[in-house]
């Protein structure tokens, strides 16, 4: 069955708005696992903007399903990862001034810097997982440096699927047919919400995990938070 993890940091970023701790991000992510959320997702970046170094380490005492931190692997987000010890360690190629994700690896330029990496968390236990676009080549050459996952960067899907949802799917089949062929575990993440990720689930099943964060937060507003949790698993049963 397919995960859901849920990225927080969002709510690290509403409780920063306003400094102090509420909304609590450690007590969110125990009602996330407790309402059904498979595993807790952050992304903590350089200028803490929402999940801080703190939020690492207290999410790590008390989250109980699988911890995912991702981000760029520069000298910060390591240690925090060997300091932690998530389940899984997820590499994306943000710089430091972007709103958001927005593109994945070149895993062929980037070959000696992800097989150093994966090769490291290897060695610590913690699984690892790239952040691809569905550019064969770049698929190949995750499996090529030693990832134990890819996670298809699904915005383009996205901004695509109510013009027309085969075609937005279309490269991400094939994508995820290479990857499984190669043995690579595919999960997927970016601008999932309740109109779209059905049918992504459904034209590739075997999907191990999907990162939700923005959507899923505003779905809370008006559904609450465990009922947004429900809807969201029930799209990827």
């Amino acid at each position: 069955m397919t995960k859901l993890s849920v990225n927080v940091n969002k709510i690290a970023t509403l409780r920063n708005a306003r400094g102090g701790n509420l909304p609590s991000v450690c007590q969110i992510a125990l009602d996330c696992e407790r309402f059904g959320a498979d595993g807790i997702t952050i992304h903590p970046r350089p200028d803490e903007r929402h999940i801080t170094a703190a939020d690492v380490y207290d999410l790590k005492k008390m989250v109980t399903t699988e911890y995912n931190i991702e981000g760029y692997p520069n000298d910060r987000f390591l240690k925090l990862v060997n300091e932690n010890q998530p389940t899984q360690a997820t590499l994306v190629p943000d710089s430091p001034d972007v709103l958001t994700s927005n593109a994945g690896w070149n895993t062929v330029k980037y070959e000696g810097q992800l097989t150093e990496i994966c090769s490291e968390l290897r060695s610590l236990g913690i699984r690892s997982s790239i952040f691809v676009d569905t550019s064969l080549s770049t698929i190949e050459g995750a499996k090529k440096v030693g990832a134990d996952r890819i996670e298809l960067y699904t915005g383009p899907y996205a901004a695509t699927f109510d013009a027309n949802n085969e075609t937005a799917v279309a490269d991400y089949i094939q994508a995820a047919n290479l990857a499984k062929e190669i043995g690579l575990a595919i999960n997927a993440g970016h601008d999932f919400n309740l109109k779209n990720l059905h049918y992504f689930k459904q034209a590739i099943p075997d999907l191990e995990e999907v990162s939700i964060g923005h959507a899923l937060i505003a779905d809370a507003l008006y559904f609450g938070l465990e009922q947004t949790i429900h809807k969201y698993k029930m799209l990827i049963r």
